[in-house]
């Protein structure tokens, strides 16, 4: 009688492992009043964009777990789904990554970082200019500054609509959104000046924690 016991909650603790708990969007709120040149009711907006990646993501991977577990996931349904995943999630991490290195501070002569950007680039100067022309071609998307997995090297790459362009294995270390709805109610068509005010705004403290742990 006490090994079946132990055998039924062997199986409640193996099938309680299969619940997974809801993604939590995070506190942005630190930004408002802190971003120079970015408006609050732009940034405010934006927040609840990315609560809806957030909400969304977690409606997706409980309607997949249900219909795997009722035998459907070999339905045009599950196959619909599973597509939309990458682009919730990702939508909800990009953003994550963007909001957390804005908050400006300074990024010291001889941080880790700029040893790197200047190993791969030449310069800084060099670094900056292919970013911004990456960030500024036609098209929504992302800029995203990767450390690659094969040699380690710094490269700036083009996300298109969040899950299409991503270097496999890439540890992101600057993240900057390029969506119209990152800039247009402030700025219009002047995506030349948001990116300035990013920038402006960029947070090398937290790019060069980004690096440590891509390194590690």
């Amino acid at each position: 009688m006490g090994k079946f016991f132990i055998q039924l909650s062997f199986i409640f603790l193996l099938s309680q492992s299969l619940v997974f708990s809801d993604y939590q969007a995070k506190d942005y709120a630190y930004l408002i009043g802190n971003i120079q040149g970015l408006d609050d009711e732009l940034l405010k907006m934006h927040f609840k964009l990315y609560q809806g990646y957030v909400l969304n993501s977690n409606n997706l991977l409980k309607k997949l777990q249900a219909l795997n577990e009722s035998g459907q996931n070999k339905t045009p349904e599950f196959a619909g789904l599973k597509r939309m995943l990458g682009w919730e999630f990702d939508g909800m991490l990009l953003h994550e990554y963007y909001f957390d290195n804005l908050g400006k501070s300074e990024n010291p002569k001889d941080s880790p970082l700029l040893k790197k950007i200047e190993s791969d680039f030449g310069s800084f100067d060099n670094w900056k200019k292919d970013f911004v022309a990456t960030g500024a071609m036609r098209g929504i998307g992302w800029v995203v500054a990767y450390i690659d997995p094969k040699e380690g090297r710094l490269i700036n790459q083009w996300i298109n609509e969040h899950d299409v362009g991503h270097l496999a294995g890439g540890k992101p270390l600057l993240v900057m959104d390029v969506f119209e709805h990152a800039y247009i109610t402030q700025f219009g068509l002047d995506r030349a000046k948001y990116i300035e005010v990013f920038f402006d705004n960029i947070n090398w403290k937290k790019v060069n924690e980004r690096l440590t742990t891509a390194k590690s």
